[in-house]
């Protein structure tokens, strides 16, 4: 399995090669990608989810097409920083879409996600006054992106010291 530490992150990606971050839901995963210079994180989309082999292609198809290098997925720690049980899923499925052929050479790192996806909510609601279903829509893929620029501002912040 390629767990790689935040900090390795740039060691490991070619030139052009992007990040994309996961936000792992029991019925979503919100994806969102990097540019090229490792600065930006823009929202991709949000995978309904079925089972993991589909899941899983679907990541698969989009790695291929957006040249992503490595995967930033969303820890979701506990407020004290323990692990509990959707750690351990997040981490059951990084190792099993690692597990896929063609897949080990896709590092992946984890990003502590505690709070991601009640900051974008909370900005849905006060910057944006966006409606609840509205919401729902496009929660996941802004908490996947705030999860990857969280992960690229540290990237940035190692860069400049």
């Amino acid at each position: 399995m390629a767990v790689v530490e935040i900090k390795d992150l740039q060691s490991v990606l070619k030139r052009g090669e992007k990040l994309m971050a996961l936000d792992l839901g029991t019925k979503t995963i919100g994806l969102a990608l990097s540019d090229i210079m490792l600065s930006v994180a823009s929202p991709l989309e949000t995978i309904k989810r079925k089972k993991f082999t589909p899941d899983a292609e679907r990541l698969e198809q989009l790695i291929a097409e957006h040249e992503v290098g490595a995967l930033v997925m969303g820890l979701p720690l506990e407020m004290d920083g323990s692990e509990g049980s959707r750690c351990q899923s997040t981490r059951d499925f990084a190792r099993n879409f690692m597990m896929r052929p063609g897949n080990a050479d896709v590092p992946v790192a984890f990003w502590d996600e505690r709070l991601s996806t009640s900051a974008v909510e909370r900005m849905l609601v006060d910057d944006v006054d966006m409606t609840r279903k509205r919401r729902g829509e496009v929660i996941d893929k802004l908490a996947a992106t705030y999860i990857l620029q969280g992960a690229l501002d540290a990237l940035s912040h190692q860069n400049s010291t």
